[in-house]
């Protein structure tokens, strides 16, 4: 099937881009908390009937696999979970980019078993979610650098961009099962 550049968009964007409010609330910031806490069992649940070949399909054109994706998942919250941490006990800390796509493309990425890294974002995700539960208005206002745009990036808006990260790749998953018709 080709497809045209508005639904590639589509395919890579399905719930948009992160819009984070120009004010944060405090039911805001406890809201993202929620989609983080509930993350880990909702990809579980969603990836645990999938068969290998199911796994090693694309979830777009040239795109990475559910495999891949789950991998990335967990890789990306691990490294989320240190920039916080480094955001917190030191000050607007220059953070590690890593090249994601190239990780990706590593064995562990396109061949290992996903539940290693479906196990290791429940215990990233509980530990992220046991500390963001914890932080003070204060805390949440630090901040780190992010070397890829040299940006200043405020905890509170993390938490916002790493829940949509996880509601992104859902919907990168679900989408595809729907269709193909596996769900």
């Amino acid at each position: 099937m080709a497809w045209n550049s508005k639904e590639l968009e589509r395919l890579m964007y399905p719930i948009g881009h992160f819009q984070c409010p120009d004010v944060i609330s405090k039911a805001q910031i406890e809201n993202w908390i929620l989609v983080l806490e509930r993350f880990p069992e909702r990809l579980t649940q969603l990836v645990s009937v999938l068969t290998n070949q199911q796994l090693d399909t694309a979830y777009r054109p040239e795109g990475w696999t559910i495999r891949q994706v789950v991998h990335h998942v967990a890789d990306s919250h691990h490294h989320s979970y240190i920039r916080f941490k480094w955001a917190l006990t030191e000050d607007k800390p220059v953070i590690k980019y890593y090249y994601e796509t190239l990780w990706a493309e590593l064995d562990d990425s396109k061949y290992g078993p996903i539940d290693m890294s479906l196990k290791h974002l429940e215990a990233v995700h509980a530990k992220l979610v046991y500390l963001l539960k914890q932080l003070s208005e204060a805390d949440l206002n630090k901040s780190f650098i992010h070397p890829e745009h040299n940006k200043e990036v405020v905890l509170k808006k993390n938490i916002g961009i790493y829940a949509w990260h996880c509601d992104h790749h859902y919907a990168h998953i679900e989408n595809l099962m729907k269709r193909e018709g596996w769900i």
